[in-house]
């Protein structure tokens, strides 16, 4: 007898997956254009600039570590009334943003209720995936993070030709004012918790804020979010170097491309053959990519670069969360999302301080080499985090069924 699969596509998860969309464009969107407005409107230094922009993150990862572990107790559909409300008003903070200090803590306290707010939507969206297709739809949900990575920072470029910094933040109170809007129509699954899931989660140790079965793949994927930052933002001056500034102005939309042709069938296969046989060649060709990148000499062998890092790290990402996800207590997910995007987010966040003190003693090229090198050697890493234990349970799983035939 037939039996149908388990439907993805419902209200709930177009509208979670839309809204994502709209705060991920105002992430991108600030991110890649802020910079320059602070040095031009605030004569700030490349350091005080570089930090106007990136204390999002800083703000983002102390909210997620609060919030995924008080995200069942203070309830999901509260916190993300609250998160995404001040979103938006977070979003109007930055008209009367009068100098760079102010700028500073309004970029912090946006960071911080975007942290609060993705979080309940990257939980919820978990519980509305049906488990048997759990691969298939966090590949299509991180679907909007990617999209809003390479339209952000494309409209970022096309509003500053045409316009200024306070068109850009009109544009963020829309796309703000739209996503609260969405939240008044979903229904944000919540999670009934026994007294003894309760105690668990509110416990007060180091522990109680991260959930330990899903840190050794999130750490991992922290390194691959590190190596990834050398491209977000080191990417335009190495192609100005080497003299390929048009290819590079491609390069997210040759990578969004990837990413968007093999995510629907990553995430099938994911569910259908296991974890491994998506891990190891995403491993391998995020690692290519890099290699590919550090010899870029005309402007297709940079484009081919961002083909292989789309289907590599295009699709580590949300493998390793499914990954993440599968490995934790269903009471916990919350902790093990939050736990997951620190990781990464923190990788993405120090990557550009590092390598920014490794860059004058290496160059763009070897640099990216080095890097090539570091996610190769992930592969070692993941046989022995997730990946050895990965293919035993799947031999046992065909002994198992051979022996029942």
């Amino acid at each position: 007898m037939h039996t149908s699969r388990p439907r993805l596509w419902t209200k709930d998860f177009i509208i979670i997956s839309f809204a994502s969309f709209l705060l991920g464009l105002i992430f991108f969107l600030t991110m890649s254009t802020l910079v320059v407005y602070a040095i031009e409107e605030f004569n700030a230094s490349q350091s005080k600039a570089g930090l106007s922009a990136s204390i999002l993150i800083i703000g983002s990862i102390l909210a997620r570590v609060f919030t995924g572990k008080y995200l069942e107790i203070v309830g999901r559909k509260k916190l993300l009334y609250i998160g995404i409300i001040l979103s938006f008003v977070a979003n109007l903070l930055y008209f009367p943003a009068s100098n760079l200090n102010i700028l500073i803590i309004v970029r912090f306290f946006h960071g911080a209720v975007l942290g609060i707010t993705l979080t309940v939507l990257q939980t919820s969206v978990m519980n509305l995936i049906p488990i048997s297709r759990r691969g298939e739809g966090i590949s299509y949900y991180s679907l909007s993070f990617i999209l809003a990575t390479a339209i952000g920072p494309f409209l970022g470029v096309f509003i500053t030709q045409y316009s200024n910094m306070s068109t850009i933040f009109i544009v963020c109170s829309v796309f703000s004012a739209i996503s609260v809007i969405l939240s008044l129509f979903v229904s944000i699954p919540e999670v009934k918790l026994t007294k003894e899931q309760l105690k668990d989660l509110r416990g007060f140790h180091i522990k109680d804020f991260f959930e330990k079965k899903a840190l050794p793949i999130s750490l991992l994927t922290g390194i691959f979010g590190f190596s990834y930052s050398s491209i977000l933002s080191f990417l335009a001056p190495y192609s100005i170097e080497i003299q390929l500034m048009s290819a590079a102005s491609f390069f997210f939309i040759v990578y969004s491309f990837f990413v968007l042709i093999s995510r629907p069938f990553t995430g099938v296969i994911l569910d259908l053959k296991g974890d491994n046989i998506v891990m190891f060649p995403a491993i391998l060709f995020f690692s290519a990519g890099l290699f590919i990148i550090s010899q870029a000499g005309n402007g297709i062998t940079l484009l081919l670069a961002g083909a292989f890092i789309g289907l590599g790290y295009g699709n580590l990402q949300s493998a390793a969360q499914a990954i993440v996800i599968k490995n934790s207590p269903s009471h916990r997910v919350g902790l093990a999302t939050s736990t997951f995007f620190i990781c990464v987010e923190g990788g993405m966040g120090i990557g550009p301080f590092l390598l920014g003190y490794l860059l004058p003693i290496t160059g763009y090229r070897n640099m990216y080499i080095i890097l090539g090198i570091i996610v190769l050697v992930c592969i070692v890493l993941y046989y022995f985090l997730h990946g050895k234990k990965k293919a035993f349970d799947q031999q046992i799983s065909h002994v198992n069924v051979k022996h029942e035939s």
